[in-house]
């Protein structure tokens, strides 16, 4: 099966091609530019340097959250408007099951984490053990003190990665949890991880439409959460 696979969930943009767990191409950029700039033609790029185009996939993958709201937007919006202009499928994707793929080699517990800001990390955990990954916990926002008190007695050993992972490692160093910081080249999201992880959605039958598509909050995004708040009596 022949996978496109978006990741704009946090602050790197990527874009990969995989077919049966074979990454085929894949273009990736963290420089701080938004992800409305760069995401299209880091695919455009790639599909034409690969000689493929998007009527050539057979499922358009995208990191559905959680994530930055705008992120995970644009790439839910993108993989929609691809998808639907050649008729394929769509196969949403945790962003942090996918970020788990990356270290599934390290056996222990993995400990994703993603900057939800207010001291609040995007987390799941998950236990790798050769080259496998078993979910401990579903995708939830939680408090890094809340965290390090659930990993306080866990004697496995522990690789943190995710956009706040340098974060979440330093408030368990500090907490006397011993960890380890995934190194710089996998220690971000991206869509090679999409894609394989897709892959196996797609195995499972968890293939949407276009128009079923949506993104995954596990918040209301500030702007709802400040209009909540005028309208409190």
């Amino acid at each position: 099966m022949r996978i496109l696979a978006l990741e704009t969930a946090a602050k790197a943009v990527s874009a990969a091609v995989t077919e049966d767990g074979k990454v085929l191409a894949a273009g990736f950029q963290d420089t701080g530019l938004t992800h409305s700039r760069t995401l299209m033609p880091i695919v455009e790029g790639l599909l034409r340097n690969a000689n493929m185009t998007v009527a050539d996939m057979d499922a358009i993958a995208v990191s559905a959250g959680p994530g930055s709201f705008t992120g995970v937007r644009i790439g839910v919006s993108a993989a929609k408007g691809l998808a639907w202009a050649v008729d394929k499928p769509c196969v949403p994707v945790s962003t942090l099951a996918a970020l788990a793929r990356n270290v599934a080699f390290w056996d222990g517990l993995v400990v994703c984490a993603m900057d939800a800001r207010r001291q609040q990390v995007y987390n799941a955990l998950f236990e790798a053990r050769d080259g496998a990954l078993t979910r401990l916990t579903e995708d939830r926002a939680i408090a890094l003190e809340d965290l390090a008190e659930e990993l306080q007695s866990d004697p496995r050993p522990k690789t943190v990665l995710g956009d706040g992972g340098r974060m979440t490692y330093d408030f368990l160093t500090a907490a006397g949890i011993s960890c380890r910081l995934a190194p710089a080249h996998l220690v971000k999201e991206n869509a090679v991880s999409v894609a394989l992880e897709a892959e196996a959605i797609a195995q499972a039958g968890g293939l949407v439409t276009a128009q079923e598509l949506a993104p995954v909050y596990l918040r209301p995004p500030q702007a709802e959460r400040l209009r909540a708040k005028r309208q409190s009596p």
